[in-house]
């Protein structure tokens, strides 16, 4: 195991409201945030940190992709209340995205399984051996990774992407057409539902809880309502495979990303069909007859709740259910986006944190930019320029607001402190 020792200097903030103060550092990580929010760089350097979760205690748990040694979870505890790690240990086989905590278990989603570690009292790196809860799930190079995300009555809720952008008869090939009906949607495309609590699940088509959606990288259970929720990755390269049909701007803002209320048996048209955000409709897609304004089947598909420009990437979405923040963020959705690598000629887009008000199981508002700063840039024309890259989101157990980022490994801790005086 690899054990690093981190440090930081902080500066405490007084909340206005409650007279509480908060560790931050005095840059606030490099981010700009929200009014009234201020921001602890938590560790860093920690490798390609993908999803992460909290314990009761604060012990921060991140799946790692990518690491040398083949370990996919950091562990992270805070012995000095000053929310920066100063222990961290990696531990695990095989890299991941998807982790969290249920039920005394701490949960990891690989590409091709999800796995279980029994985590004692007391304990920051588990001692049992792991637990195969779903295996099975299809070897595909594209759209593997496996979020995941508990829900009511004991559910377990995975995504299983598509391994393709569109379903063309040959894959990302100019002017190919859409296989159709497409082969892929009998075992990926889709969210399955599986036991959380049963080991030794296979991954079958039987299990299919919700269909026609290309990658749902972002994915949660939102208690309050008792209703899934995804934000779907949309498909790529319109002009590249249909330069008559779509300019290259059009490519860049096409299609939207996709904010879904997901219910059992919700079909939201992939690869048949995309969304529009600026005609606010959901169209044919170019490999099954569709010119950018025929909507042809696409009235039978399921509408997303919420649509944002193309190519921002979602990689994680949270429901704010903590005590820490102010009302209007009770009940709302934060969103990291990934950031784009296919919006030329127009700057790369995402590399932020977004939040939805929501009034129920709707969203009652716009979405608006909670945390920025993130690229490190102010104009984007690759991604491998970017300094960090959100992919997690999680609430620690004094609601302060945690945020993960593959490029460079960094995870940062937001808290509110009131607002500020200039």
């Amino acid at each position: 195991m690899l054990v690093v020792a981190l440090a930081g200097c902080g500066q405490e903030r007084a909340s206005s409201e409650t007279g509480a103060t908060s560790v931050c550092d005095p840059d606030d990580g490099g981010l700009t945030l929200a009014d009234g929010f201020c921001a602890t760089v938590v560790a860093e350097d920690l490798g390609t940190t993908r999803h992460l979760t909290v314990a009761e205690n604060g012990d921060v748990y991140a799946a790692v992709r990518d690491t040398a040694d083949d370990t996919g979870i950091v562990a992270l505890r805070d012995t000095d209340g000053d929310y920066k790690a100063d222990r961290t240990e990696y531990f695990g086989d095989g890299s991941g995205t998807g982790i969290g905590l249920h039920d005394g278990y701490l949960y990891f989603g690989a590409n091709t399984a999800i796995w279980r570690y029994e985590r004692s009292p007391g304990e920051l790196v588990p001692s049992g051996d792991r637990e195969l809860i779903v295996g099975g799930f299809p070897e595909q190079g594209q759209h593997a990774v496996k979020p995941f995300s508990f829900g009511g009555n004991g559910h377990l809720y995975v995504n299983v992407g598509a391994p393709s952008n569109a379903c063309m008869e040959e894959t990302r090939t100019k002017g190919s057409p859409g296989q159709d009906p497409c082969p892929q949607l009998k075992q990926h495309a889709g969210i399955w539902q599986y036991q959380a609590n049963a080991t030794g699940q296979q991954h079958s088509p039987d299990a299919r809880y919700a269909s026609g959606i290309r990658n749902a990288v972002a994915l949660t259970w939102n208690d309050t309502v008792g209703n899934l929720y995804a934000v779907q990755h949309g498909r790529d390269q319109l002009h590249q495979f249909f330069p008559d049909l779509y300019t290259q701007t059009e490519s860049a803002e096409l299609p939207a990303e996709e904010f879904f209320k997901v219910d059992a048996g919700n079909n939201f048209g992939w690869p048949y069909c995309y969304y529009d955000w600026m005609a606010e409709k959901k169209v044919l897609a170019p490999e099954y007859g569709g010119d950018g304004e025929e909507v042809g089947r696409c009235d039978k598909f399921e509408d997303p709740i919420q649509a944002f420009p193309g190519h921002w990437g979602p990689n994680d979405v949270l429901f704010y259910h903590g005590d820490q923040f102010p009302e209007k963020y009770q009940g709302g959705a934060f969103i990291a986006w990934h950031g784009s690598w296919n919006r030329a000629p127009l700057p790369q887009e995402g590399y932020k944190v977004t939040f939805t008000p929501f009034d129920g199981a709707q969203p009652s508002g716009d979405y608006e930019v909670f945390a920025d700063g993130f690229a490190g840039v102010d104009t984007l024309r690759a991604p491998g320029n970017a300094e960090h890259r959100p992919t997690g989101l999680a609430v620690g157990p004094d609601g302060g607001l945690y945020v993960s980022g593959d490029e460079n490994g960094t995870i940062w801790r937001i808290a509110h402190v009131g607002t500020r005086e200039n």
